[in-house]
């Protein structure tokens, strides 16, 4: 009779059970990992609980995101012979008590979140599974750096992205990430799983999600992105991340949000792919890039309110305006202004925009149309399938004026110059805005420069091909600094 494998374990041996969350994948996955070494079953799981995400539960982009990323890491572990066990949840901390009870497992292992409700929930689950005598273990499966381990000499954190940078490069950030898992011990008996599909994440009507066909959601989909990041974009990145026509910046937020790559991932291939020291510069612009992203994890730990108010507490009084109008005019991409229109017209179709035009769509916002920027950070978490509550909140701060290392509110952006500097031929525009795709490119950003002829002979009439701009830049700059002033009394 053969003797048994060395991996081998008694299946009267209590499983761990492995809390995936924001952490969708097999490698660099310590909690994963954790469990493994325990070498006794294990049992994935995932608690789909949005209402425990307070205001933030995901959004309809990120819902179509999870959905096939639970498809792709049910798929993953089937391979090794696992299965992904998943439940609707109104409690994760009722929901795990009872999987303990149907498995009879005595661990559970999950790697941390850093979302204030979240931390605040795992904090409790913690100390009652604890209390009942279940070992319990979390690991940082996100960050680079942990927020409270990247802090200022005197113990207080950062407010200004330079020094913190500074301070990362000098701790050294990152570690080897872990291997992939190549075999997971399955129990005994499988407990119950809901079907994926049962979540209803996908949206029900209207083919909104019909332009997310040329994302890849899941591991396989992040690497190859990485791939792609190493071999045709970071050697040129300090340039082309600012050329929303071209396929110029990495494309992997989505992928970093979901966990399907971690940043250890990212940070250890770039470094194989460009070895040696200093990095060369483009690379370097990328890297500061995917600090920047552990800068507002940092941000959201030590200011945990910034979702909703300004960290610069003089920007409460700050005298937004309320115009429905404008606000739908904006999110539809019917501003009149073409960079802007694109940009938003770009996130509807595909759920993603690129960063460049990130800043310019929502300085427009706040700036042009003095709408508050919570209104335009409610829209991307919408809308955007990378929606993270540390990224989109300190972007939208930064462009208000409000947050960290901010953007002054006096630096109001021309869109026009912006679009001339980063989209000279116009064919981003023409890519989301085909109505204007016959203008003479030189007046491509500003259709209402053109002639009466040249128009014409473009096929566009003002006003019902192509909207007026709702509001004179001049005049939106003007106001926007009045506005300012009595701010600042």
């Amino acid at each position: 009779m053969p003797s048994s494998p060395p991996d081998s374990i008694d299946t009267n041996s209590a499983p761990t059970i492995v809390w995936f969350r924001a952490d969708l994948r097999l490698s660099d996955n310590p909690a994963l990992d954790w469990a493994c070494k325990r070498k006794a079953a294990i049992i994935p799981v995932f608690f789909w609980a949005p209402q425990e995400e307070s205001i933030w539960a995901p959004g309809g982009a990120s819902k179509w995101w999870l959905h096939y990323s639970l498809v792709s890491l049910q798929h993953s572990l089937a391979l090794l012979g696992s299965k992904l066990i998943v439940r609707a949840s109104t409690d994760s901390q009722l929901s795990l008590v009872k999987l303990i009870e149907e498995t009879g497992a005595n661990a559970v292992t999950w790697n941390r979140r850093y979302e204030p409700s979240i931390i605040e929930r795992d904090a409790k689950i913690k100390e009652a599974l604890v209390g009942e005598r279940i070992t319990v273990e979390s690991f940082n499966g996100s960050l680079l750096c942990e927020p409270w381990k990247g802090v200022k000499a005197d113990g207080k954190p950062y407010q200004v992205y330079t020094p913190f940078w500074r301070n990362q490069v000098a701790r050294g950030f990152g570690t080897q990430p872990l291997p992939a898992a190549t075999k997971i011990l399955a129990p005994k008996s499988w407990p119950i799983s809901e079907a994926i599909s049962s979540l209803s994440l996908l949206p029900k009507k209207n083919k909104w999600d019909a332009g997310f066909n040329n994302w890849t959601p899941g591991e396989a989909g992040a690497h190859k992105r990485l791939s792609f990041l190493l071999s045709n974009v970071a050697s040129s990145y300090a340039e082309t991340r600012n050329l929303p026509a071209q396929r110029g910046t990495s494309m992997l937020s989505p992928h970093l949000h979901f966990g399907e790559i971690s940043s250890n991932e990212v940070l250890h291939g770039i470094r194989a792919a460009f070895p040696g020291e200093p990095l060369p510069k483009d690379v370097e612009t990328y890297v500061k890039e995917l600090v920047w992203r552990e800068f507002g994890y940092h941000l959201l730990f030590y200011f945990p309110h910034t979702p909703v108010k300004p960290l610069n507490k003089t920007f409460e009084k700050f005298p937004w305006i309320e115009n429905a109008d404008h606000l739908r005019a904006w999110q539809l991409g019917q501003t009149g202004y073409p960079i802007v229109d694109a940009g938003m017209r770009e996130l509807w179709a595909t759920g993603w925009m690129h960063n460049r035009v990130r800043m310019i769509v929502a300085s427009f916002l706040v700036k042009h149309l003095l709408i508050k920027w919570q209104s335009g950070a409610a829209w991307f978490w919408d809308t955007l399938l990378d929606a993270d509550l540390a990224s989109n909140t300190m972007g939208w701060q930064w462009s208000a004026g409000s947050g960290a290392d901010a953007a002054p509110y006096f630096r109001i952006f021309n869109p026009l110059l912006q679009g001339t500097k980063f989209d000279s031929q116009g064919e981003y525009v023409k890519r989301w805005c085909p109505e204007l795709k016959n203008l003479n490119v030189k007046h491509i950003h500003a259709p209402w420069q053109a002639s009466s002829l040249e128009l014409q002979q473009a096929g566009i009439t003002l006003g019902i091909d192509y909207p007026r701009p709702i509001v004179i830049h001049e005049e939106a700059r003007l106001r926007a600094l009045a506005a300012y002033k009595k701010l600042r009394g």
